[in-house]
């Protein structure tokens, strides 16, 4: 099991890209729906398009479906060989902090590289000769302020969502009432695949869970994300006004789940955690 290395916001690292382009080849890179928007702003294409030409699983995955290069691997859809990424103005937070990765646990921010060795080393060992950066100077440098701001927007809808499902199972009287496969339905979701998940979604949900059409806020994630969010909840609302037995409310409750830890898995969560954690804390709450 690959190692993680925590980094502080002083320490200092040979952050600036060589522009070899090595990091743009066999990557899982992941979308939110600003991100998939802002994409498609920089591509003069709409969110629609751009999500149907260059995504998978319902626009949570940048596709690198492009032709081998560096050891073989496909490169990303957005690559140009010889002159780099197409959509350089709108790239997602992923890439902006490559090598480094960001997690969130409540409040608490931590930047990480995998392994001991720094991960750019191996594709482009030219950046030693590179000045070097803090992660804070480097997050400043590729102007990520508005990209994190989106994630960490999304990453409370995607709870929001979550919570949806359980006021469904815990008050509605659908968990006292020994209701068992609503967990198991929780459970089910968080380890199918992302193809799976978009199928059990269907057209319907995916595009109002990715295509927001907001692009009045493309300069304001927080703004954009709120904008959606209550787009999902007049959705959701509407849904959960017609329940009306056992049947349909754990059927909702999954659904509802199913959103959120699809969003999570464009965010970079682990689904299986998620939904893992949730059954927890379903469970310590009386659901069976």
């Amino acid at each position: 099991m690959l190692s993680i290395t925590k980094l502080s916001l002083k320490d200092k690292l040979p952050l600036t890209c060589s522009r070899t382009g090595t990091c743009c080849h066999g990557k899982d890179v992941n979308l939110n729906p600003w991100e998939l928007a802002k994409l498609a702003e920089a591509k003069k294409l709409s969110s629609r398009k751009f999500r149907d030409q260059y995504t998978l699983y319902g626009g949570i995955r940048l596709a690198f479906e492009g032709k081998p290069g560096w050891k073989d691997l496909p490169e990303c859809s957005q690559y140009i060989t010889d002159f780099g990424c197409s959509v350089h103005t709108g790239r997602p937070l992923a890439c902006r902090l490559y090598p480094l990765g960001r997690q969130r646990q409540s409040e608490t921010i931590t930047y990480i590289h995998e392994g001991e060795e720094f991960p750019c080393l191996e594709g482009c060992p030219e950046v030693v000769e590179l000045p070097r950066l803090s992660v804070e100077e480097y997050i400043a440098d590729q102007k990520a302020e508005l990209f994190i701001q989106a994630e960490d927007q999304y990453l409370e809808l995607m709870q929001s969502l979550a919570d949806v499902a359980f006021t469904l199972l815990l008050d509605t009287g659908l968990a006292t009432s020994g209701d068992t496969k609503t967990l198991k339905q929780w459970q089910k979701l968080g380890n199918t695949t992302p193809a799976e998940m978009a199928e059990f979604l269907g057209t319907e949900w995916i595009n109002r869970l990715l295509l927001p059409n907001l692009n009045n806020h493309l300069n304001d994630p927080q703004e954009f994300a709120a904008q959606h969010y209550n787009q999902l909840q007049e959705k959701v609302q509407e849904v959960c006004n017609v329940l009306d037995n056992a049947d349909s409310i754990s059927a909702t409750s999954s659904l509802m789940m199913a959103l959120a830890l699809h969003l999570g898995r464009g965010l970079g969560a682990d689904p299986a955690d998620l939904a893992a954690h949730w059954i927890k804390v379903a469970r310590d709450n009386g659901a069976f």
